[in-house]
């Protein structure tokens, strides 16, 4: 998210008019909703994640353990065992 000064791209009218309700504060303008991203959309972490998750499936199926890839990974057993379960659904 940028800061950008109000005065500098919006017409003095508009201005007046959010000044009405708020002055000399910040103020958060959402993005559209038709140009909202999923997320992990704009980078590789939902694909990493997805190779990840495959990984650990497939360690799991030749016989690791959970408890050693909750350590190989950093993760909880409890999120191991719900990559299994979800990776069990694809």
């Amino acid at each position: 998210m940028k800061y950008e000064n109000a005065q500098n791209i919006l017409p003095e009218y508009i201005v007046q008019l959010i000044q009405e309700y708020i002055e000399g504060g910040y103020l958060y303008i959402p993005i559209k909703y038709d140009n909202k991203k999923v997320w992990g959309e704009n980078t590789l972490t939902k694909d990493i994640l997805k190779k990840r998750n495959k990984e650990i499936f497939n360690k799991y199926n030749e016989g690791i353990s959970i408890k050693k890839l909750a350590q190989n990974y950093y993760l909880s057993e409890h999120s191991i065992r719900r990559i299994i379960r979800q990776q069990k659904n694809i």
